[in-house]
């Protein structure tokens, strides 16, 4: 079953998402929250986050996919969006999983892509005792050296206050909001298994953030290094095991 669902967030904008629950159930069952990336939404490329909702349906697990304020279907400007702001809805979004009365709030899970995945990883470490596991695809926990290097190669950002992506702009709030976070010092408080999926021709994070991710936690984490996958996986065969080994990961 899939439906659409709206929840507020800490200042009263609509959040616009799809709640995934099985068909047939019995007693409580696990849940996931899904995190969309910088500029993505609750689809994000080839739809691979519906595509994850609907097999965790075939497996008995229940999920969440919103829109973060700003982005897709939901209220606000992405102009206004900060890391901060990003962080508050995915709070609220966890809250109303948590919520569900058909959840087993022991068994509730993360998964996050690139900025979606950073966030996880500073969630990870807040929600420690509540999160079952986390899993994230190509986390951006380098996103501060990439806000920096996209900063410094636009120097009109000072003189205008934003930087035009592609007709979405993005304020320079959120870079001097940025350098308020470390995703890898938080996550080392996470204290549960993480899965890691990195594709080695990553341009947007390089792999190698992934594999400071996997140094950081050790035995707690597995890192899953796709041959020759992009960013999103824009690939079937990337995409089948970025799914596969995800919910594989979640169903044990």
């Amino acid at each position: 079953m899939q439906k659409h669902v709206e929840i507020k967030n800490k200042i009263g904008q609509v959040l616009r998402g799809y709640l995934h629950v099985p068909n047939e159930y019995e007693g409580k069952i696990p849940a996931v929250a899904i995190f969309h990336g910088f500029t993505g939404n609750k689809m994000e490329p080839h739809f691979i986050f519906v595509k994850l909702s609907r097999l965790l349906e075939n497996h008995g697990i229940a999920s969440v996919r919103f829109d973060f304020a700003g982005s897709g279907e939901s209220d606000g400007e992405f102009y206004d969006m900060t890391v901060t702001r990003e962080i508050d809805d995915a709070r609220c979004i966890l809250d109303y999983l948590f919520s569900l009365d058909f959840v087993d709030k022991q068994k509730v899970s993360i998964v996050g892509l690139s900025l979606g995945g950073a966030i996880s990883s500073y969630l990870a470490g807040e929600y420690r005792e509540k999160l079952h596991k986390v899993v994230l695809w190509a986390p951006a926990g380098n996103m501060k050296e990439i806000a920096k290097n996209v900063v410094e190669s636009n120097p009109l950002i000072k003189e205008k206050g934003y930087i035009d992506l592609g007709g979405l702009l993005l304020s320079e709030d959120f870079y001097y909001d940025l350098q308020k976070y470390d995703f890898f010092e938080a996550i080392k408080k996470y204290p549960n298994k993480v899965l890691i999926l990195h594709g080695t021709n990553d341009t947007a994070v390089p792999v190698e953030v992934g594999r400071k991710y996997k140094e950081i936690l050790g035995d707690r984490a597995t890192l899953v290094e796709i041959e020759d996958a992009d960013h999103t996986f824009n690939k079937y065969e990337w995409e089948r095991v970025v799914l596969d080994k995800t919910v594989e990961f979640l169903k044990d």
